[in-house]
């Protein structure tokens, strides 16, 4: 396996002028964006920075965070990204995690990056903006400095991602060159990208969709085109603009993009591909895009920033709720819930959890200096994924929730994501989310939180259910529109903030069903 230093070299050449990355009205070929590649990796040296080194950056999607990114490659640092809207001490959590040599950081994550502690005493550099005491990336950049050369082979460490999870501490997620390119190569494969695809760079760069997505489009000698923040309008106005042939979401922002008022006088019929992952995508959502942009392919990608891909579906209107089989590089298998062991298997159709082979291409090795968090996911060769799912008659698997969302009602188990896709596809339901809250006679109760698209009340969303098919116990005791339902910046639902009232209901908005 090449490490990612080499394969960008052997893009550049198969596809030297071809248009690489567009920020705004700047516009690189490949040899041009090997130029500022080279430039940074010389610069690093001034800097004294070594492989093996970790260097934290606090960017949106700009081209500057991209051309860090594969500086990192070839000098064999560890670029490690974080949410550009981290505070200071996550921040320095971060630094000091990770013994980071290097902070990289923007004019909108400027001031927790000047309130980090740890931070004043590494080489700092400043992205735009006042550099307040810090290298200006700008000067990184100036002089020629010739085609790089990889310092490292495909063994060595390539990122660290942290999780995003439910803990108020995150997991280093490390990856090596190899596991990287093998992600890469199969998101290619898997969304049946074609030599020169241009794709909307919107995905963070922190967030392992991101990454995947600028890996992918450096293998086929595509356009990654750079939405700094999502918004939009302007990813309307770029896919127009810049004749984007496929995009890959969170179902969040396909969402928000097809609900926008612009969509409908927007140019999207060059978007031939669609791909999601992060989030199960509800019934009502994935029809409204499929008629809104009928695509050529419509996949569902399901996977982790540990192992990039578990399962994909390359037909996902086909049998909606569906997350296909394993990916080209995975095994996947469902467990019983409480399972000690890989072997301890699910019965067709019984809900348990996922667990994916460790050894496949694309799998991580463990988390950062985490020993506990190895223990409880690490087991017999196979990652213990934290997910709940099942596999039905034919082999394909449905993904249900977390082991943590579950809700258990009288003795129940009910999945959230079955009763979020049954009120999804009611037309005046935008977004709802199902947790369950507590009761002294059930335990917990089924509550859905809903946002209206238009007027609709407890007794006709209770009836709606009913009509479905859902079984009794799984209907919402309680529904409690909101204003919003609470996400994290990638999109993901962020269910805790709903259990623990952390969300805005509308007015004299809670009512409840018998």
């Amino acid at each position: 396996m090449l490490d990612l230093g080499t394969s960008f070299l052997a893009s550049v050449a198969r596809d030297p002028g071809a248009l690489a990355i567009v920020d705004g009205e700047l516009r690189l070929t490949y040899r041009d964006w090997l130029d500022k590649i080279g430039a940074l990796v010389a610069s690093f040296d001034r800097l004294g920075l070594k492989p093996g080194d970790h260097l934290v950056s606090v960017l949106q999607n700009r081209w500057e965070a991209a051309t860090l990114h594969w500086a990192c490659q070839f000098a064999g640092l560890v670029i490690t990204p974080v949410n550009w809207r981290a505070k200071a001490d996550e921040i320095d959590f971060c630094l000091e995690n990770a013994e980071a040599r290097a902070l990289v950081f923007e004019e909108v994550s400027a001031e927790a990056a000047q309130a980090s502690t740890l931070a004043r005493g590494l080489a700092r550099i400043a992205v735009g903006g006042p550099a307040d005491g810090a290298v200006p990336f700008a000067d990184l950049l100036e002089g020629e400095a010739g085609t790089p050369l990889p310092r490292v082979g495909a063994d060595a460490w390539s990122i660290m991602l942290y999780t995003s999870g439910t803990t108020s501490r995150p997991k280093g997620v490390p990856r090596r060159h190899r596991a990287e390119r093998a992600a890469g190569i199969a998101h290619v494969a898997q969304n049946l990208y074609r030599r020169g695809e241009v794709t909307l760079g919107v995905m963070p760069l922190y967030h392992t969709m991101g990454v995947r997505s600028l890996i992918a489009m450096s293998v086929i000698g595509g356009t990654f085109v750079c939405l700094p923040r999502y918004d939009t309008k302007t990813a309307l106005a770029l896919i127009a603009r810049e004749r984007v042939t496929n995009l890959y979401l969170v179902p969040t922002l396909y969402h928000d993009l097809v609900h926008d008022a612009a969509f409908a006088g927007t140019d999207v019929s060059s978007v031939r591909k669609l791909g999601f992952a992060g989030a199960s995508m509800t019934d009502g959502l994935l029809k409204t895009l499929d008629g809104a942009f009928h695509p050529e392919l419509f996949v569902n990608h399901y996977g982790s920033s540990e192992i990039y891909t578990f399962t994909i579906d390359q037909k996902a209107m086909v049998k909606p709720g569906s997350a296909g089989r394993a990916g080209i590089n995975q095994m996947v298998r469902v467990v019983r819930l409480g399972a000690a062991s890989p072997e301890d298997l699910a019965a067709p159709g019984e809900e348990g959890e996922i667990i994916a082979l460790l050894s496949g291409d694309e799998a991580f090795e463990g988390y950062w200096r985490r020993p506990e968090a190895d223990a409880k996911a690490l087991r017999e060769g196979w990652y213990f994924t934290g997910d709940t799912g099942f596999i039905d008659g034919d082999g394909d698997l449905f993904v249900t929730g977390r082991v943590d969302d579950m809700i258990i009602t009288g003795g129940e188990n009910v999945s959230p994501v079955e009763i979020e896709s049954c009120l999804s596809l009611h037309p005046a339901v935008s977004e709802v989310a199902v947790v369950g809250l507590p009761d002294e006679k059930w335990g917990k109760i089924v509550v859905a939180f809903v946002k209206r698209r238009d007027a609709v009340e407890t007794e006709e969303l209770d009836r709606w259910c009913r009509e479905s098919g859902l079984a009794n116990f799984k209907r919402p005791r309680r529904f409690v529109f909101v204003q919003d339902i609470p996400k994290s910046p990638v999109g993901k639902l962020l269910r805790r903030h709903l259990v623990s009232g952390d969300y805005a209901p509308e007015a004299a908005s809670a009512s409840s069903a018998a």
